[in-house]
């Protein structure tokens, strides 16, 4: 039973973060390692916030986790010390709790019964209750590899090794399948390798885990690009069910601002790629901040990503742009009521670090200079206005006046248009829908047979958390398409949407 008065005797403490003089210069993470036994010990007090509330919202997919965590029960068991069950009621819903603890952005925190007053003194820390029980899982020797008892025999495909595809292979290689994940690039992860920069998550992180996955059966491909190196047909021959786990990486361009085609400007990824890259080793990258006017367009995280990438490799200045107004400190009851994940302004650790953040404003032209560079934007302020019968939005301009700002390297995160065309699609007979993602039925299976989606690839970019509560949900239709029946956990259900844009 949770500590009903726990939250008012403690207050919320964040993690504490590593010295931004220092963290600027390397790669490695924000967050500042603690002594095991301190850091235990203040997690086991934010643990104990957590109350007897009755009804916890924070572990239901619409208003708070996606995949059905059982917060309260792992919460109560860290108050009283008990890591080690603590650990198997987080991994019985999470695959890869390191992930989410590290990357999502805790709609579980949004959905806390302590979210509804600001009196409470905030939600339970249950990002960070998480992520510090799977560090704790690791260190002590928890997490081993989980064999299969016996063989199905059957064969399954996975396209894609971000964390939908890692957690499909993972409960289908559990479940007694013989499991391949193919990966077109030359490193496993997807997003998380070559999207997620190192100072959000460290790779030995990423590595850790798929070495848990190759010890219990799975077998990795990479360099493979199903549909050029290996041919459609050859893999519905060898393989008698195919998951389809590719991303949504196409990116949104900006084709209509005036001097988009000056050298100088790139999208987001062209950019966080060859940055994770040089981590990895590859050598230094070809599109670089270093000694450059940084300026980026997009308010969201990806932009946040190349902020910070920006700042680790010597930016002169770093400025990100958002067409929206300054969202309020705290949460808005009209328009975003409590549990929907709340319209608020969220400043990540690399905005405390240097630059700036500028709003309601819009980039009117990009000027370049002599030879084909750009050299500065010039920006005016803006207002979004939504057309009410057909949704779409417009940016309008609120005044004549123009400010120009130096920038010798334009970042464009202003979001993903869905899945990249890729002649896997067309060869098995899919198409696209209108969001650029491929549909599945009740089943998670395309129109193509014995094919399934999960993913970015099946709702568009959206949370970590969420591809891997696709990912095991998807490992359950294609279990039970297999065998006839499957006892694999399904979190959610294809057309399932958080409580906050429904």
């Amino acid at each position: 039973m949770a500590d009903p008065t726990g939250f008012l005797k403690y207050e919320r403490v964040e993690p504490p973060k590593r010295p931004k003089a220092e963290r600027v210069h390397d790669w490695r993470e924000v967050y500042a390692e603690q002594p095991q036994d301190v850091r235990n010990a203040e997690v086991a007090t934010q643990a104990s916030r957590c109350m007897d509330c009755g009804i916890p919202f924070c572990h239901n997919e619409r208003s708070g986790c996606p995949l059905g965590n059982l917060i309260p029960e792992w919460n109560d068991l860290v108050r009283r010390g008990d890591w080690a069950e603590a650990s198997e009621r987080l991994h019985a819903t999470n695959n890869f709790p390191e992930f989410t603890g590290k990357l999502c952005p805790a709609p579980c925190e949004a959905g806390c019964t302590l979210s509804i007053s600001p009196l409470s003194g905030g939600p339970v820390a249950i990002k960070r209750v998480e992520e510090t029980i799977s560090a704790q899982a690791w260190e002590a020797g928890y997490v081993e590899p989980r064999t299969a008892e016996e063989s199905t025999g059957r064969q399954v495909a996975v396209v894609g090794s971000g964390p939908a595809g890692l957690a499909a292979a993972q409960q289908l290689t559990r479940a007694g399948h013989e499991v391949t994940v193919f990966e077109r690039d030359d490193r496993l992860g997807g997003l998380l390798r070559y999207g997620i920069p190192e100072f959000k998550m460290e790779k030995k992180v990423l590595d850790r885990r798929l070495a848990q996955l190759r010890n219990e059966g799975t077998t990795f491909v990479t360099g493979c690009e199903v549909g050029v190196d290996i041919t459609v047909e050859d893999l519905r021959e060898r393989y008698d069910a195919v998951v389809l786990a590719v991303g949504a990486l196409r990116g949104r361009d900006d084709t209509t601002t005036p001097g988009r085609d000056l050298a100088g400007i790139h999208l987001a990824m062209e950019h966080l790629v060859p940055a994770n890259r040089h981590c990895e080793g590859d050598g230094p990258p070809e599109i670089t901040a270093e000694g450059k006017h940084v300026v980026i367009i997009g308010g969201g995280d990806t932009g946040a990503d190349c902020y910070g990438t920006a700042i680790r490799q010597g930016a002169l200045s770093v400025t990100q742009l958002d067409q929206y107004p300054e969202p309020p400190e705290s949460r808005d009851d009209e328009r975003s009521p409590w549990p929907t994940w709340p319209y608020i302004l969220r400043t990540y650790p690399v905005h405390e670090e240097t630059g700036e953040r500028l709003f309601a404003v819009a980039v009117k032209r990009f000027v370049g200079d002599d030879e084909g560079r750009v050299r500065a934007v010039e920006l005016h302020t803006v207002r979004v206005e939504k057309d009410p019968e057909t949704g779409r939005r417009e940016v309008v301009p609120t005044s004549d006046e123009v400010q120009e700002l130096p920038a010798d390297l334009v970042l464009l995160a202003i979001g993903f248009e869905g899945v990249e065309h890729m002649r896997l699609v067309d060869d098995l007979g899919l198409s696209l829908n209108r969001r650029g993602t491929v549909s599945c039925g009740s089943d998670w299976q395309t129109d193509a047979p014995g094919v399934f989606v999960c993913g970015d690839a099946h709702r568009g970019a959206s949370l970590v958390v969420w591809a891997i509560a696709e990912g095991r949900s998807v490992a359950a239709s294609v279990d039970a398409y297999l065998t006839g029946g499957s006892d694999l956990p399904s979190p959610v259900h294809p057309t399932a949407l958080p409580l906050a844009v429904v």
